[in-house]
């Protein structure tokens, strides 16, 4: 499949750039399919490319010393990531591998970044993006914090629920969720404890999955509740 600037404009952060702009970057620019746990950013590497996801699922992860993996965060299709060499010319900080098999648009970082740099809206969706990841990286943290680990579990399941419903009676639902190996590596706690805790929530009809692409949150109040520490499990 080629690149061209039909493609990179239904990528929501290159949809407002002159066409010029947009034939150049597609003749740069090239698609890569990834199976399963396929590595799409190597950590301690300088990258050249920054990755769109334009199918699939991905998660930056990164090692603990003893050789632990530790999840960072999650790609959806349409996001981007290995942007953080556009600003500091570095090696890329963690792992990026695919979840699903995920198809990849790799735009060079040379050209994206000679768009940046004239293109004020660009680098100020970049920058919120970079703002959103540390903001998303210091939650995770403060979750590893929590001694109680299915408020841990809960919090990230509070993480996902999309903003509009979240301060509402009704129910909610949440797309693609991670599986519970997925959701056990953000946390740092075993795959059969989040799948203990989401029997829990289960039975109390917290949650119900839909198949495999969505899980339902049939009370959202008392899963933030439970996230809050309000509420005992």
């Amino acid at each position: 499949m080629v690149v061209t600037p039909e493609l990179l404009r239904s990528f929501s952060i290159l949809k407002t750039l002159a066409d010029n702009d947009l034939l150049g970057l597609a003749q740069q620019s090239s698609l890569r399919k990834f199976t399963r746990r396929g590595i799409v950013l190597n950590a301690g590497e300088k990258e050249e490319h920054v990755c769109l996801l334009f199918e699939g699922r991905l998660q930056g992860v990164d090692f603990t010393i003893d050789g632990r993996e530790v999840g960072l965060y999650f790609v959806q299709p349409g996001e981007f990531c290995g942007e953080l060499g556009l600003f500091d010319h570095g090696p890329q900080p963690e792992y990026v591998i695919a979840l699903t098999p995920s198809v990849v648009v790799f735009v060079p970082m040379s050209g994206l970044r000679e768009i940046m740099n004239k293109t004020p809206a660009i680098a100020n969706t970049l920058g919120l993006k970079l703002a959103d990841r540390v903001r998303q990286m210091i939650f995770q943290r403060s979750l590893l914090g929590l001694p109680n680990i299915p408020q841990r579990v809960c919090c990230q399941l509070w993480a996902l629920v999309p903003n509009k419903d979240r301060e509402t009676d009704a129910t909610s639902a949440i797309a693609n969720p991670p599986t519970h190996m997925e959701i056990a590596i953000m946390l740092n706690v075993s795959r059969e404890t989040v799948t203990r805790v989401f029997q829990t929530l289960q039975k109390r009809q917290i949650v119900r999955r839909d198949g495999s692409a969505v899980l339902l949150i049939n009370n959202v109040k008392m899963l933030k509740d439970f996230a809050e520490g309000n509420e005992s499990i």
